[in-house]
């Protein structure tokens, strides 16, 4: 994937350290995610932590921001309402950046390029793009943006099953209660490698391209410290080790 961060200078150095002097005092902020979008949040059984590119990314930026990430779980539609009413401080949980979104919440600089990708049982020899969905039972995630793309384009032509959870989805279609699953390509493409190995397959085409943000609370005054982290990231070659850790080598 291709980004344009390089394009973009870093502040001065005396405005960076305006920004982490201002989240300097708040030492552990409580940092929302939702735990099943994998590979970006997800715990690891063996330890009880929480794992993934997100949490790879929000750590490096508390390191470099001044803070302490304290990690709160919750279903990715109960995210939003917690920032909101003030019960978290900020949120990673490869979270699309929408203009809906941006009315109720802030967000960071785009972090993550992404998009909407279709997945099928491995003997599906009838759905190769969206448009053959119609009439068809859909399986997406509550409160996404592919919940919204599928709404939009089928209205009542389709059966769309939002599901609180990814597992959930993916499960729904190994098990027959669905034709097809509707949801951003990465987690998608790592179900498909993984648990879902030889049983179920990535068609058509990338849809809906997509960039994912780190969200906050209306007129939070951590937004200028975490996008001052994330562009120093890209500058020294932090982020594309953690990149090339969980999705491999970024394109040049």
């Amino acid at each position: 994937m291709k980004f344009s961060f390089k394009k973009m200078a870093l502040a001065s150095v005396a405005s960076a350290a305006m920004a982490v002097g201002a989240m300097a005092n708040a030492d552990d902020v409580r940092v929302a995610t939702d735990p099943s979008f994998v590979p970006f949040e997800m715990m690891d059984q063996e330890s009880g932590e929480m794992v993934g590119f997100d949490m790879d990314i929000i750590r490096e930026i508390g390191n470099r921001a001044g803070f302490t990430p304290n990690i709160n779980t919750m279903d990715f539609n109960g995210i939003i309402p917690a920032l909101q009413t003030g019960n978290v401080d900020i949120a990673i949980a490869g979270m699309t950046i929408t203009d809906e979104r941006r009315e109720v919440v802030d967000f960071s600089d785009p972090y993550y390029d992404s998009g909407l990708q279709l997945l099928v049982g491995k003997d599906n020899t009838d759905v190769k793009a969206v448009e053959d969905l119609a009439g068809l039972k859909i399986g997406t995630k509550i409160g996404s943006t592919s919940f919204d793309f599928l709404t939009e384009k089928f209205g009542s032509d389709a059966t769309i099953t939002p599901y609180p959870g990814s597992a959930d989805m993916y499960m729904a279609l190994v098990g027959g209660s669905v034709d097809a699953v509707f949801y951003d390509a990465p987690n998608v493409g790592y179900f498909s490698q993984t648990r879902g190995e030889g049983r179920v397959k990535v068609v058509g085409p990338l849809y809906e391209g997509q960039q994912y943000g780190i969200a906050f609370p209306k007129g939070s005054d951590r937004v200028d410290a975490v996008n001052e982290a994330l562009a120093s990231m890209r500058e020294d070659g932090t982020y594309d080790e953690i990149h090339a850790k969980w999705f491999g080598k970024a394109e040049e």
